[in-house]
């Protein structure tokens, strides 16, 4: 089996080098400077306890690839580029390949499912961050995190396996589910926070509203009949795999969000996250309207240009009123 890597950021850097140091084979696909330094010096690869620059193939458009049938394709990217990233993989010949959607939300899947017939989910834990072009740092130890894998919307089958196999001794650590939406909704009640600490900062009290996107998110979820897999610190696979550690001489400034705001995208994933939660509520009934709230937080944030940390917790308790 040959891995895709579509999008070697943080996220995919971490698991490109993950499996190439298991032996597997990688191809990535990249684009700017973090192509460029990848091809130019390899991808270097940071965690309290790992310290390596990887190499392996990266291309600019997965048109440059030859796919076979036995390729397992990773979405690592944001769910705001996964459209059009999943027409460039159809227009490159791409059909009945695995796509596996390493990526925070619930909402790849069913997208993917639109254009592709084998369609699989990924619960990512591993945060990890792209501290320049060809240098990632993955944060915890021993591990660089743990994946649950399966197939969308259910079950799982031998790609599933394949792909579980390929990271099997790896520094991330496969597990391999029935039910991985569930686990995925899990992950989704973790990440509903990300806007919070991007507009307060890493480590900033929440205050009450933390504790409201969550209990929102539950409220919803128990009217869809979703039952969400606990992966909060008292999951005891966390306390294994995944404590976090310090790397030295590197800031760990936070999650996805904020990395996202540091470097000026332009846009986040906020719409995919605490977006999802108002979706839901909308379609059942369920009123959400702190996740609501900081939907339209993240869209003015990004548009804003605004920096992580700019606003104090009185500042985000009138903007949510």
């Amino acid at each position: 089996m040959r891995v895709i890597i579509y999008g070697v950021g943080a996220v995919g850097g971490a698991v490109a080098a993950a499996l190439v140091e298991n032996g597997q084979e990688v191809i990535g696909i990249a684009r700017g400077a973090q192509l460029e330094a990848i091809r130019a010096q390899g991808l270097r690869v940071r965690s309290p306890v790992f310290d390596r620059a990887v190499r392996f193939e990266c291309v600019s458009d997965p048109a440059e690839i030859d796919f076979r049938a036995d390729d397992a394709i990773l979405l690592c990217m944001k769910t705001q580029d996964t459209a059009p990233a999943l027409e460039a993989l159809r227009e490159a010949g791409v059909w009945k390949q695995p796509i596996f959607c390493v990526q925070n939300g619930v909402a790849n899947e069913r997208i993917a499912l639109r254009v592709f017939p084998n369609v699989h989910g990924i619960t990512v834990m591993l945060p990890a961050g792209l501290l320049a072009p060809g240098d990632v740092a993955a944060w915890c130890e021993p591990q660089f995190g743990m994946f649950d894998i399966g197939r969308y919307p259910e079950g799982n089958d031998a790609d599933d396996a394949r792909l579980a196999a390929a990271f099997e001794g790896s520094m991330i650590t496969p597990f391999v589910l029935d039910d991985v939406m569930n686990s995925k909704y899990g992950k989704l009640l973790l990440n509903l926070g990300n806007i919070t600490q991007a507009a307060l900062g890493r480590g900033a009290d929440t205050g009450e509203i933390g504790a409201a996107l969550k209990d929102e998110a539950k409220a919803v979820y128990a009217a869809h009949g979703i039952a969400p897999v606990d992966l909060s610190e008292s999951d005891p696979r966390r306390k294994e795999l995944m404590r976090f550690g310090t790397i030295e001489g590197i800031e760990n400034i936070g999650g996805s969000t904020v990395q996202s705001l540091a470097r000026g995208a332009g846009s986040v994933e906020t719409d995919y996250l605490n977006g999802e939660i108002a979706l839901l509520g909308r379609i059942a009934g369920v009123s959400t309207p702190m996740n609501d709230a900081m939907t339209r937080l993240g869209a003015a944030l990004a548009r804003k240009g605004a920096a992580p940390g700019s606003m104090t917790l009185d500042d985000l308790r009138r903007f949510v009123g």
